[in-house]
């Protein structure tokens, strides 16, 4: 059961809008130290808070945690000591036994199964509508249904953020400029500029006259949206919304710088490692115990994996 503490802080991660995942334990065996009801919070940098386990369960529930993360969907994970789970190239110890499931063998634990749910708790990705327009006020109205944090931007604020999934200018030429190029500031996934395809051009020209190079014009969207026939402002939302989803599950063309905006703006997969000492998948993360040797950083489950990798090349660690 989650605690009041726990309880508080997850409120507060959800109001600062900061991706975590509860995970939260269904069924323990003996000798296990965990038992069912626990619950642990797990932030997109691996930090656990909470308990669901040892040292080496957290482990795993990390790697997996920050797969949901990755994915935005529940997984049940199943830990277990040892026995035949099949054999994931990737990873080589875990393997998805059913949809919505994967089991991991964590030859470090002491006895006992574990299964825990871990449950991704997501920020809406924010939008930012600028302009007092019937077609704004359709995006608006057509996004909120989408699972999206649409925010009507008056008088310049709020400001663009690499966080943002989307900028959508639809204020018939009001402070078009500034907007636009704070947007590629910003490094916004998505820029749509509502306008014809001459007046749009119009634009563009300008930024360029002010010294936007081409390359960071090609990624603005204008006119807006997929080009489905829209006549009334309902149809032009949601050709525009086509392409903010598009974008947030990436299947949207990516233009040609896109692939340079800062990694805040989408979901990275998260980095994993191999101990050598037990072969259990981790977190390569701030966290998990590491060593460096021979010019990479080796990362493994527990202090005591990393203690016996360090005696059996004590010589070359020394040498470096």
């Amino acid at each position: 059961m989650m605690t009041g503490a726990l309880s508080r802080r997850a409120q507060e991660l959800a109001a600062q809008g900061t991706a975590f995942v509860t995970a939260t334990v269904v069924r323990a065996q003996r000798p296990t130290s965990v038992k069912a009801g626990d619950v642990a919070l797990v932030l997109g940098d691996g930090t656990i808070e909470g308990f669901v386990g040892g040292v080496c369960a957290q482990q795993s529930v990390r790697v997996y945690a920050l797969k949901a993360i990755e994915t935005e969907e529940a997984l049940l994970l199943r830990i277990v000591p040892d026995g035949p789970v099949g054999e994931d190239p990737g990873t080589g110890r875990e393997v998805p036994i059913e949809e919505g499931a994967v089991t991991a063998q964590n030859p470090c634990l002491s006895g006992g199964a574990i299964e825990i749910f871990l449950e991704p708790v997501l920020p809406a990705p924010r939008v930012l509508v600028v302009g007092d327009t019937p077609i704004a006020t359709a995006v608006l109205s057509l996004g909120a249904e989408l699972g999206l944090d649409l925010v009507p931007v008056d008088g310049g604020a709020p400001d663009p953020s690499p966080g943002d999934l989307a900028l959508v200018v639809a204020a018939h030429g009001r402070d078009e400029l500034h907007t636009l190029r704070r947007g590629l500031e910003a490094g916004v996934p998505y820029i749509g500029l509502v306008a014809s395809g001459k007046r749009g051009a119009g634009v563009l020209e300008q930024l360029r006259a002010d010294g936007v190079p081409d390359e960071h014009l090609e990624l603005i969207d204008v006119p807006a949206g997929i080009d489905i026939g829209s006549r009334t402002p309902a149809e032009v939302a949601l050709s525009i919304l086509a392409e903010v989803v598009a974008v947030r599950r990436g299947k949207r063309a990516a233009a040609p710088e896109r692939s340079r905006l800062p990694a805040a703006a989408s979901s990275a997969a998260p980095p994993i490692a191999i101990d050598p000492i037990c072969g259990m998948t981790v977190a390569a993360v701030a966290g998990t115990p590491s060593v460096q040797f021979e010019g990479e950083t080796v990362y493994f489950c527990c202090e005591g994996c990393a203690a016996r990798f360090q005696a059996q090349h004590e010589h070359a660690i020394a040498a470096q």
